[in-house]
């Protein structure tokens, strides 16, 4: 529909004011852009002879727009090569003679008025890259653009056509993809509202995007028989093109990361009562006949908008945690990830809010990246307003942690009363707290833990379902709160594999956030008692500390033999190098990351009994299991120097992260515990 489905005019004049918005660095103030003068001096555009992507733009008169278009594409090229085509459909103007003075672009004139639908065929006709972009003369395009659309491509193996964020140059927001409702009517989501409210931040399925900024492969164009005639000259020939890809099997992306500004109407105007424009309505009848059946399973009007933005959900699920999962910092936040993830391939609509209502950067954004729907300030407003208007739209809300849940599970309660509640622990804090106090041997922190307690326990009463990590804590719950309904969801780990031999391995490795305490004694412990003992046998080894937010006391063991790293971007480089990963925790609960993703790497770990509780494993097949200072030792050194058995751990422990802490593995938990 090429811009607009609903039939208004541009509300006021452009504005070219910046307006500040409020509270949070998810937002900024607002970029506004003049509509392009006259002038013109010859420029190139950087195409490229190998493209990747063929950028094809329909013109028809309107010059100025077109030269801008084509300046702004020269000004943000992106690494990705590519090649564009102007197609000038019978320009009456200055057109044909200025293309000729810009170079790096094709510019072919048709013979006869072809429209927009005929335009833009003849473009993918002589293209040469994989992919063919449609991009209208009035847009104006903006950094990193077109990569994000590959990226989607990249990251979505069921994607078939993909479309930009639409933003008008006022600032405001112009189409955050399309909703096409049963009678063939539709919506421009977000029309006029801000473009960084998160409601339209994040990828999404949608029913169409507009043809002003797609794209999509171009086999796949040339295999749906490209746009449909029956559309010409313009107007639902980009809607019918969504609807075949849908029916081919693929889907259609909105993709907030391309961020496109339209001139909407420039060419055709926005009165449907006369000109161009008339064929928006005339064009309608003809994709009710054509799509009849497949309109059936469309909402109807009148549906609550951000409903029928994401109506293909089967389900919706609201999460909500202590603050934004950091995957690459600690293994809850990988775990909290991976559940959405999955929640997300079994076709849920997921919404995840952090207590703290705060938008992190890069972080947040990488949520929105996988298809999640993120609530943050300035957005949100209240927790109390959200559940009102929103809470009777879910069917399971997931509260994370104990102290999260109180907050929360009264207003879950009484606004989202179709909703199963489900509590996550992530681990037991009060036995994690009780083993502390033993440790240290101070009944205050036994009493702080028997408060902790009552509030988890408490909590699981009032939930339907509660989710550990391990049997082990299931069993505990067995007998600290019976009749409470208890399952095991426990860690979510991809499978790396094992990618470099024993020979080329050298030193040891400790992987773990420091805020975390357990993860700092178990260093201490080890550099104190243990690795001396280790040196005596293997001189030079050293210990690889890795882990985000490092404390003073981790920091000054740094030496020749203890290199602190802290936090790094990328973990596969020390797993691949390392030799044996450690995991000498002295207290603890849950199941620990750190094991489940050395072994997912095929590095063998000795630990801890503790560390390695409830992971279905067994010391000298999957790992090795030493409990004081002296066996730990002789442990490493064992292992150290033995490659028979460091084969044998490695290959094991990848056979054990497959059978428990997959995605196929939590798949299957997830679908009996939401009841998929």
């Amino acid at each position: 529909m090429r811009g607009s489905l609903v039939q208004h005019g541009l509300a006021g004049t452009w504005t070219r004011l910046l307006r500040e918005l409020r509270g949070s660095t998810a937002v900024s103030a607002r970029e506004t852009f003049a509509a392009p003068g006259e002038e013109f001096s010859p420029f190139a555009v950087p195409g490229s002879a190998q493209p990747r992507v063929s950028i094809i733009i329909p013109v028809h008169n309107k010059f100025a727009y077109t030269a801008a278009c084509l300046r702004s594409l020269a000004e943000h090229a992106d690494a990705t090569p590519f090649e564009v085509i102007v197609v000038d459909d019978l320009s009456t103007d200055a057109t044909a003679a200025r293309l000729a003075r810009i170079s790096g672009i094709r510019s072919i004139r048709n013979v006869e008025n072809l429209g927009f639908v005929g335009s833009c065929n003849a473009g993918a006709a002589i293209a040469q890259g994989d992919f063919v972009l449609f991009l209208n003369n009035d847009t104006l395009v903006t950094a990193g653009w077109l990569d994000a659309l590959l990226r989607c491509f990249a990251e979505q193996a069921d994607a078939g056509l993909v479309g930009s964020r639409l933003v008008y140059p006022d600032g405001r927001l112009q189409e955050a993809g399309g909703i096409v409702f049963n009678d063939g009517s539709g919506w421009n989501y977000g029309r006029f509202e801000d473009p960084a409210d998160s409601r339209f931040a994040f990828r999404r399925e949608v029913d169409y995007c507009s043809g002003a900024a797609i794209m999509l492969r171009r086999d796949l164009f040339e295999r749906l028989g490209e746009f449909d005639q029956r559309y010409a000259p313009a107007y639902y020939e980009d809607t019918d093109l969504a609807f075949a890809v849908r029916a081919a099997g693929l889907k259609v992306y909105y993709e907030p990361r391309s961020r496109v500004i339209h001139f909407e109407g420039i060419t055709a105007g926005t009165d449907t009562g006369s000109g161009m424009k008339r064929y928006q309505l005339v064009n309608r009848e003809k994709f009710l006949d054509k799509w009849n059946h497949a309109l059936r399973r469309q909402p109807p009007p009148g549906t609550p908008i951000h409903l029928a933005a994401t109506h293909r959900a089967r389900r919706r699920i609201l999460i909500i945690d202590a603050t934004t999962p950091t995957p690459d910092q600690d293994s809850g936040s990988l775990r909290m990830v991976n559940l959405m993830r999955i929640l997300r391939g079994n076709h849920c609509h997921v919404v995840f809010m952090a207590s703290n209502q705060a938008w992190v950067e890069r972080y947040t954004a990488d949520l929105q990246a996988l298809g999640i729907e993120v609530l943050y300030q300035p957005w949100l407003g209240s927790p109390a307003t959200f559940f009102r208007e929103r809470g009777g739209e879910f069917d399971a809300i997931v509260l994370s942690r104990h102290y999260v849940a109180a907050e929360f599970i009264g207003l879950a309660r009484l606004y989202a009363r179709k909703a199963r509640l489900i509590f996550d622990t992530v681990d037991l804090h009060y036995l994690r707290e009780l083993r502390a106090a033993e440790l240290a041997g101070r009944d205050e922190l036994a009493r702080v833990s028997a408060r902790t307690r009552a509030q988890e326990i408490g909590i699981m009463r009032e939930c339907d379902v509660t989710l550990v990590v391990s049997p082990v804590e299931q069993e505990i719950l067995s007998r600290d709160a019976p009749g409470v309904v208890v399952d095991v969801l426990s860690n979510v780990h991809e499978i790396f594999g094992c990618r470099r031999a024993f020979a080329d391995r050298r030193d040891l490795l400790f992987v773990g956030g420091f805020q975390h305490p357990p993860n700092s004694d178990a260093v201490l412990w080890f550099v104190r008692d243990i690795l001396p003992r280790v040196h005596a046998a293997i001189p030079g080894l050293r210990l690889h500390v890795i882990g985000s937010k490092v404390t003073e006391a981790i920091r000054a063991l740094a030496s020749e033999q203890v290199v602190v790293h802290g936090f790094v971007d990328d973990i596969a480089p020390a797993m691949d190098a390392a030799r044996i990963s450690i995991a000498p925790l002295r207290y603890g609960a849950g199941v620990k990351g750190k094991v489940n993703m050395a072994m997912s790497y095929g590095l063998p770990v000795v630990a801890t009994p503790m560390a390695v509780e409830g992971m279905h494993v067994q010391s000298g097949k999957e790992v090795l299991i030493a409990e004081t200072a002296e066996a730990y030792a002789d442990a490493i050194i064992a292992l150290y120097n033995d490659e028979t058995l460091w084969q044998r751990l490695s290959t094991n422990g990848l056979d054990n992260v497959r059978a428990h802490f997959s995605f196929d593995a939590a798949e299957k938990a997830i679908r009996r515990i939401f009841g998929f």
